[in-house]
């Protein structure tokens, strides 16, 4: 199985939390485990957000962050290209996703594209969720716990 992973997950593998063991285990059992390029920045940001907020100590939130980088040539990391921006702004216009959603749904769906392979977009984020399935992919986990009313899914913030 391909995974696609976007950062609301890839925070999981990182951060004990509601799911992190799933993740680890989707991860574990993938062929091939992917991210677009700008996770980087967005599991940086959500790690320095946890310990500015105090939901996860300093020292654990830097630990994971070292966790993270220490594993980041791991991971098949996508380019941003033209192509895939274009998309991410179809994305963005049709499934009203925000920029960075939309630009891990277009690179789950060029990676699937290239690959000719069905890929798994892992995600926790409800909207990106909804639209991974409206546009074809197979959206992980198979079901979200109820839909949180006027906030995100249950994860750090991003």
């Amino acid at each position: 199985m391909i995974v696609y992973l976007d950062a609301s997950a890839l925070v999981k593998r990182y951060v004990a939390e509601a799911g992190s063991a799933d993740v680890s285990e989707l991860v574990e059992h993938a062929t091939l485990a992917g991210t677009a390029i700008v996770s980087r920045a967005e599991v940086a940001a959500a790690l320095g957000k946890a310990a500015r907020i105090k939901l996860v100590p300093r020292k654990d939130a830097a630990a994971a962050l070292q966790s993270f980088t220490s594993e980041w040539e791991s991971l098949i990391r996508l380019q941003m290209t033209e192509v895939l921006m274009a998309r991410a702004a179809e994305f963005a216009w049709e499934q009203g996703l925000r920029g960075h959603d939309a630009v891990h749904l277009a690179a789950a769906h060029v990676w699937q594209d290239v690959m000719g392979e069905p890929v798994t977009l892992a995600t926790y984020d409800w909207q990106l969720w909804d639209a991974a399935r409206g546009t074809g992919l197979v959206a992980w986990p198979a079901r979200l716990e109820s839909r949180p009313r006027g906030k995100r899914a249950d994860r750090l913030p991003l």
